[in-house]
């Protein structure tokens, strides 16, 4: 049996439909975090690898990316 995604969208957005879901329930099974546009879910889903995605959290919550923001 194949395990479908589960998808959810963080608690920190505004739901203001500018998101992006995750499916983090395939970690264990695939070793890969699923992700989409909230705005097209029948869009692409790009497959980041469960390391990846982690070291990417890791980098969100240190402040890695906050320069990057700032400049758009």
């Amino acid at each position: 049996m194949t395990e479908s995604p589960r998808w959810f969208t963080s608690s920190y957005s505004d739901n203001g439909g500018n998101c992006v879901e995750v499916a983090v329930n395939l970690v264990t099974a695939r070793g890969i975090v699923p992700v989409r546009d909230s705005k097209c879910v029948d869009g692409p889903v790009v497959d980041v690898r469960a390391a990846a995605f982690s070291a990417f959290v890791t980098g969100v919550q240190a402040g890695t990316f906050d320069a990057a923001c700032h400049r758009c």
